[in-house]
């Protein structure tokens, strides 16, 4: 993986949360906080879940660990306080992101797993890799349980990010 990628995958990941918070927006909260029967239970556990993994990640990633209980961990019981909390964190990934070098992303980053809790030192680019396919992992659970409710949230291919067939 090199930076271009990961700031391309960083771009993606903003753009989809965007849209995805947006789709989110127009379910009423008693409806994004209904059980499911998703992994993370409901709409709203899904979102909480990528935020704390994002957070997570984000804190190895800054040097700065992010202390969590439980992958179901709920942050923020607000949808609007959780939603600008993924909008700053978005932006916190992309600064991330455009400052990163090719040696940066070559280093280890040692971690112990929260599941583990091993303690792995793999190069940053295995880690970026896995950061960005855990979003897009969770965003697809999301997008089925969006549908499910009726709410069609469009295309979430890469190729469409604004800009990605101009590069």
């Amino acid at each position: 993986m090199r930076t271009e990628q990961v700031r391309v995958l960083a771009a993606y990941n903003a753009w989809m949360n965007d849209k995805l918070y947006a789709a989110c927006a127009t379910v009423p909260d008693e409806e994004r906080k209904r059980d499911r029967g998703a992994f993370f239970r409901s709409i709203h556990g899904t979102l909480n879940h990528l935020l704390l993994g994002d957070l997570v990640w984000t804190g190895r990633f800054d040097g700065r660990p992010f202390a969590f209980r439980s992958l179901d961990q709920e942050l923020y019981s607000s949808f609007d306080e959780l939603r600008a909390k993924r909008a700053e964190l978005d932006a916190h990934i992309q600064q991330w992101a455009d400052g990163l070098t090719e040696a940066q992303l070559a280093a280890p980053l040692e971690f112990t797993s929260g599941i583990t809790k091993k303690t792995y030192a793999p190069p940053l680019w295995k880690l970026a890799l896995h950061f960005f396919n855990h979003q897009t992992h969770h965003r697809g659970q999301l997008t089925t349980l969006l549908h499910q409710a009726g709410i069609d949230c469009g295309v979430t291919d890469l190729m469409m990010l604004p800009g990605f067939m101009d590069r």
